[in-house]
């Protein structure tokens, strides 16, 4: 599994397709993985500032998570149609430590989200990023979004999340 320091800002970073946002397709609906006609935004807890996130391409789903240090879980499919899954701040672009999450080229993908650390910092005044995110990616035919661990913050209302967003 790789690491990186990722810059976050409006609330959110992607794991994009290509580098494509079609905003236009963004569904809101579980508050923290918003899946895209491909890719997906990923709702942080921080407006700007630094988050940790770990992300693996694996061939197999993942064994069933109970690990209690985690807050909040999650899984949806994405599709990728350029070959390429990226973990990308929306303002400085792809992680460079993380690697591309498409073991197998276009096509459909399921992502497990987990989130730590969502209400901690929301102002992002601490220097260290405190929020926590691992990403696990596995190819996977197109099913419905499901929430394995949730929070009052994945059960609220996703905010609005700058100019741009729906």
């Amino acid at each position: 599994m790789s690491a990186a320091q990722l810059f976050v800002a409006e609330g959110t970073f992607g794991v994009l397709d290509g580098g494509d946002i079609p905003v236009d397709t963004v569904d809101w609906s579980n508050g923290l993985a918003a899946p895209m006609s491909h890719g997906a935004i990923i709702l942080t807890g921080i407006r700007t500032g630094d988050v940790q996130v770990t992300a693996e391409a694996r061939q197999t789903p993942p064994q069933a998570d109970d690990d209690t240090t985690w807050e909040e879980i999650v899984e949806v499919s994405l599709q990728c149609q350029s070959g390429q899954l990226l973990v990308e701040s929306l303002d400085l672009g792809p992680a460079e430590d993380l690697p591309n999450l498409a073991t197998t080229g276009p096509g459909w993908y399921r992502i497990r989200v987990h989130a730590h650390g969502r209400g901690t910092n929301p102002d992002g005044t601490d220097s260290d990023p405190i929020e926590r995110y691992q990403l696990t990616v596995w190819p996977s035919a197109e099913a419905q979004a499901a929430i394995m661990k949730g929070s009052d913050r994945i059960a609220a209302e996703p905010p609005c999340h700058g100019p741009g967003w729906p």
